[in-house]
């Protein structure tokens, strides 16, 4: 999977981190001061939106008073404490972004989540120094499934997109690095379970756990 690689990308929450379980309760906790509950098909409609995106798709849908910015920062102080304390890095990954440098393959982060949750839990799960970038759709002209956040990442580390492996969770995710011209290895999540076979059907690897990265019991897919 590896081979030819200069740099792996990847995707944060549900990917990296199992964080997806975090934004439930945040959204039924937010939405609930203004009269209103998440809808079914809410998680759905915001895949792979920027922070920002997500944040104008909740003031417009639901109505919301407050400005782009007040509704993100409210977000980030409602989920700060959890991606600092309580969110934890995926089986296995922690040894493999190890390897990573060992092997000086540069890494990079390219989520649509803020920048100040993303530093809370890779400081909170000692990896903050792995990483040669972060790059967050707010960042750039437009989310996933835009190949936007992979290229950008990819010229920041000074690599071209062939010389990519991303890992990502969620077809949308998925869609933008092959967008981008990238291979992307799918990583199981229970968040997007009821999505697995069209995951499997656009991504070039999946694997359980990031042991089987190194392992070699990755399943190569197509």
């Amino acid at each position: 999977m590896l081979n030819g690689k200069r740099a792996v990308l990847f995707d944060l929450d549900g990917t990296l981190m199992d964080s997806m379980w975090v934004w439930e309760d945040i959204d039924i906790e937010y939405l609930g001061r203004f009269g209103h509950v998440p809808t079914k098909d809410m998680q759905r409609a915001i895949e792979g939106m920027s922070f920002t995106e997500t944040a104008q798709y909740f003031k417009e849908r639901y109505d919301i008073p407050d400005s782009v910015e007040e509704i993100k920062a409210e977000w980030n102080r409602l989920a700060y404490d959890v991606y600092a304390k309580r969110v934890k890095l995926k089986p296995g990954a922690y040894d493999f972004l190890q390897e990573l440098r060992r092997r000086r393959i540069v890494t990079g982060i390219a989520s649509s989540n803020s920048r100040e949750l993303i530093r809370a839990c890779l400081a909170s799960n000692r990896v903050g120094d792995c990483f040669d970038c972060i790059t967050i759709s707010c960042e750039v002209a437009k989310g996933k499934p835009a190949p936007d956040i992979y290229l950008s990442a990819a010229a920041t580390l000074g690599v071209s997109p062939e010389e990519c492996l991303v890992f990502e969770d969620i077809p949308m995710g998925i869609l933008a690095a092959k967008n981008a011209g990238m291979q992307v290895c799918a990583v199981e999540d229970d968040f997007s379970a009821d999505q697995r076979e069209t995951i499997r059907d656009l991504a070039d690897y999946y694997i359980k756990s990031y042991d089987e990265v190194l392992g070699g019991g990755f399943e190569t897919l197509g």
